[in-house]
């Protein structure tokens, strides 16, 4: 189950469940739409992979799952990343597609 972390890992933009900016990678690393388009350039500074919009979890309990059974995360993950130790992984990555890392 995702944990829905609540904030980017790299600016600490508040990232709340319902959100429609939140964006994942395979691990869960969490950021903004804003930092996985113009700082990120959709690679994960963590992994190399690339990032897909973050689901919701339902709020309306009519299934038994949703947040009030099954929380949100709490904890926040703020990481900035360090541009020049990034670069060398960006460039990396930079030309091969998310699915063939």
């Amino acid at each position: 189950m995702l944990e829905i972390r609540p904030t980017c890992e790299n600016c600490n933009k508040p990232l709340p469940n319902d959100s429609t900016e939140a964006m994942i990678c395979s691990y869960e690393c969490t950021y903004c739409r804003d930092c996985v388009e113009n700082v990120l350039h959709n690679v994960c500074p963590n992994c190399g992979g690339g990032f897909e919009k973050r689901p919701t979890r339902p709020n309306d309990c009519k299934t038994g799952n949703c947040t009030d059974n099954h929380p949100v995360g709490e904890k926040v993950v703020f990481n900035p990343i360090d541009e020049d130790k990034f670069a060398e992984l960006r460039a990396h990555f930079a030309h091969i597609a998310p699915e063939k890392r």
